[in-house]
C-alpha cells in the first residue's frame, strides 16, 4: 500500500537526480545502506526504475528531465505522495560536453549542458526548498540538506570544455548563494568537487581515446582515478549530521588535483599497483 503525507515515513527520505549510473548510483546505494529511503532520479526512466528496484522495494525510481520545471514539479510531488517528506537532496543530474575548439562549437549544444547542470541544479534546489523550509528542525539535522555536484572545473580551467566549466562554476556561486539564503532557516547547502572518476563514461571515453587515463593518473598526486563509491562517501558525509557546522561549502574530492600546482614530472613515478 502505497504511503502518502498522512502516514509518513519516520526514515529520512532522500532525492539523488543522474541517479541510474555513476556518482549518482553509488550516491543512492550509499544513502539506502545508511537508511535512507531513496528516490532515484534519472531522465533513462526504465534504467533508474531498474536501480531502485535493485535497493529494495522500500525506494522509488522516477523518471525526470531535471532541465524541465514541469517534470521537476511531478517528480518531487510524486516523492511527497510516497513518503510525506525530503530531508537530503543530491543534485548529481549532468551530461558531457561537445570538444572541439571554442570557435567552432555549437550554441545550442553549449545552452543545453548548462540547462541540465545549472538549470537542473537550480530547479530541484527550487523545488525541494520550500518542502525543507515548512519542516520542524531536527537538532543538528537541522530542516535539512542539499548538496551539489560541482568539478575540478569550478576552479581550474579545462581547455575547449566551456560549457562544462562555465555550469560547474555556476553551481559553486550557487551553492553559496542558496547557503547564505538558507543557513538561518535550517538548511545546509554544499558542493562536491570531483576530479577524474572511474565511470561507464570515462571507461567508455578511454576505449575510444578520447581521453588519456594515463596522463591523468600521472597528472593527479594520488596516481589514479576515483571510484565512484569514494565521492558518494563524500556527498553522504555532506548529507549527514557529522557536517553540521558546513555549509556554503566546495570540497575538492579530486586526488591532489587541484592543490597541485607544479609540472607532472615532479610528481614521483606511478607505482604499478596505484596506477591499476
Amino acid at each position: 500500500m502505497k504511503e502518502t503525507p498522512l502516514h509518513k515515513t519516520s526514515q529520512r527520505v532522500a532525492i539523488v537526480t543522474g541517479a541510474a549510473h555513476g556518482i549518482g548510483w553509488a550516491t543512492a546505494q550509499q544513502l539506502a545502506a545508511d537508511g535512507y529511503r531513496v528516490a532515484l532520479l534519472d531522465l533513462q526512466a526504465d534504467a533508474v526504475s531498474a536501480r531502485a528496484t535493485e535497493l529494495g522495494a522500500s525506494h522509488l525510481g522516477l523518471g525526470c528531465d531535471v532541465s524541465s520545471e514541469p517534470s521537476v514539479a511531478t517528480a518531487v510531488t510524486q516523492v511527497m505522495d510516497s513518503w510525506g517528506r525530503i530531508d537530503v537532496l543530491v543534485n548529481n543530474a549532468g551530461i558531457g560536453d561537445q570538444t572541439g575548439p571554442t570557435v567552432t562549437q555549437n550554441v545550442a549544444a553549449f545552452d543545453r549542458v548548462l540547462s541540465v547542470h545549472l538549470r537542473g541544479t537550480f530547479l530541484m534546489s527550487q523545488a525541494v526548498a520550500p518542502i525543507m523550509l515548512q519542516t520542524t528542525p531536527q537538532g543538528k539535522l537541522g530542516r535539512g540538506a542539499i548538496v551539489n555536484l560541482g568539478s575540478i572545473a569550478s576552479l581550474t580551467g579545462l581547455p575547449t570544455r566551456n560549457a562544462y566549466s562555465a555550469a560547474k562554476a555556476g553551481i559553486l556561486g550557487m551553492t553559496r548563494a542558496m547557503a547564505s539564503e538558507w543557513a538561518r532557516a535550517g538548511i545546509r547547502v554544499n558542493a562536491v568537487a570531483p576530479g577524474y572518476v572511474r565511470t561507464e563514461l570515462i571507461n567508455k571515453l578511454e576505449r575510444q581515446g578520447a581521453i588519456d587515463a594515463q596522463g591523468i593518473a600521472h597528472r593527479t598526486p594520488m596516481g589514479r582515478m576515483a571510484e565512484p563509491a569514494e565521492i558518494a562517501e563524500v556527498i553522504t558525509f555532506l548529507a549527514s549530521p557529522k557536517a553540521s557546522y558546513i555549509t556554503g561549502a566546495l570540497l575538492p574530492v579530486d586526488g591532489g588535483w587541484t592543490a597541485f600546482g607544479g609540472v607532472a614530472s615532479a610528481l614521483s613515478p606511478l607505482e604499478a599497483e596505484v596506477s591499476a
